[in-house]
């Protein structure tokens, strides 16, 4: 090593990248090879015909993901965060009356989100791990603007029903959070009768985070604001680009190669076929809460509405919070998620989605926890 870059890492640190993590935690998950792959196409540019023709093909692979014919259908330029930014600043104006669901750390952000855009934020609480009866959203005000709600909850391992409030929901728009829940358990967008949802890449569609998939009904873009406040997230300009015939009108320069592992990790999905894609995310969640327990885990969401991609247990006498999830990672290279919020230290968050979900990662995580609970028994 010559002088210079030995000052250079005296100076900055020399880091090791490892390779051969198997991430089950909340989120990102293990991306598809094909992804990967992806990543090392040439670039090309935004409004190059070849690209264009790979972001209309992207959105209708989406459609079918998420079960939709909305004709606004596709990637957010950034992660899940900037998909729950979007689905407030467009159609939430000051004095709107929004319902939120809240029962975990996403529908606090939700408030959170939708007080800066200016509204009047009630919010429907449900203890975390429990599942919120859809019957209390649509009791809590009688013609809300919005009604919103996290279908899988990152935080808690909980899946909150859709359907109810899709059927019931009058005027108000329904907007729905399925970062967690999109490619991995169903999410049925037009059957449900969702207005407005958002997703992530880095979770159930197996592809690194930086894009966060969505889909707004026609009957939305009729209420969509006509000068939003976020610039970057105005979904009047963004449609110009995203569903323009012939001339695409210029918005922004869309990352061409987090969407050619979009389009690449859609493609595996779909091959695999989104139900198959659903039960693979099923059997290993059946695994893990029939064998957790076993091991003096304890299921922690509420039965009935447990996850099969994010499992949430108490942990068992004897083993700490921190000291377990490090071992883990440094001796068989396995990360799992600690708890949030009122469970910090308490609840492990273990995540089997997109290219993770294989029985394969599921018994190499039981071995490794036989092993690491195996003094304390």
């Amino acid at each position: 090593m010559n002088g210079s870059a030995h000052a250079f890492l005296s100076r900055y640190g020399a880091h090791v990248i490892h390779s051969d993590r198997v991430l089950m935690g909340p989120g990102p998950c293990n991306p598809y090879p094909e992804v990967i792959e992806a990543f090392t196409r040439p670039v090309l540019g935004h409004l190059d015909p070849d690209f264009l023709s790979l972001l209309d093909e992207t959105n209708e692979r989406l459609r079918t993901v998420w079960q939709t014919n909305n004709l606004l259908t596709f990637p957010i330029s950034a992660t899940g965060s900037a998909g729950m930014e979007a689905a407030f600043v467009n159609f939430v104006k000051t004095g709107d009356v929004v319902v939120v669901g809240v029962n975990g750390v996403f529908g606090n952000r939700m408030c959170d989100v939708a007080t800066r855009a200016g509204a009047t934020v009630i919010a429907v609480e449900e203890e975390w791990g429990r599942a919120i009866d859809p019957q209390r959203l649509l009791d809590a005000h009688p013609n809300p603007q919005m009604i919103a709600v996290v279908h899988a909850e990152t935080s808690t391992g909980v899946r909150n029903e859709i359907a109810p409030l899709g059927a019931n929901k009058g005027d108000a728009l329904l907007l729905v959070d399925c970062v967690t829940s999109l490619g991995g358990i169903p999410v049925l967008v037009d059957e449900w009768n969702i207005d407005i949802a958002y997703s992530g890449t880095q979770k159930c569609l197996g592809v690194p985070p930086g894009l966060s998939p969505m889909t707004v009904s026609e009957r939305a873009m009729e209420r969509v604001l006509a000068k939003p406040q976020s610039w970057y997230l105005d979904l009047n300009m963004i449609k110009e680009y995203v569903t323009g015939e012939g001339a695409r009108a210029y918005h922004h320069t869309a990352p061409i190669s987090m969407l050619y592992g979009l389009h690449a990790g859609l493609g595996v999905v779909l091959s695999e076929g989104l139900e198959e894609a659903w039960k693979r995310h099923q059997a290993c969640g059946d695994e893990l809460h029939k064998r957790l327990p076993e091991l003096g885990f304890e299921l922690w969401a509420q039965e009935g509405h447990r996850l099969p991609e994010l499992t949430t247990v108490t942990l068992p006498q004897g083993l700490d919070d921190k000291e377990g999830r490090q071992t883990l990672l440094e001796r068989y290279g396995i990360e799992v998620g600690g708890g949030l919020g009122p469970v910090v230290g308490k609840v492990w968050r273990i995540g089997c989605m997109g290219h993770t979900a294989r029985l394969r990662n599921v018994k190499m995580l039981l071995g490794a926890l036989e092993e690491l609970v195996a003094p304390n028994r």
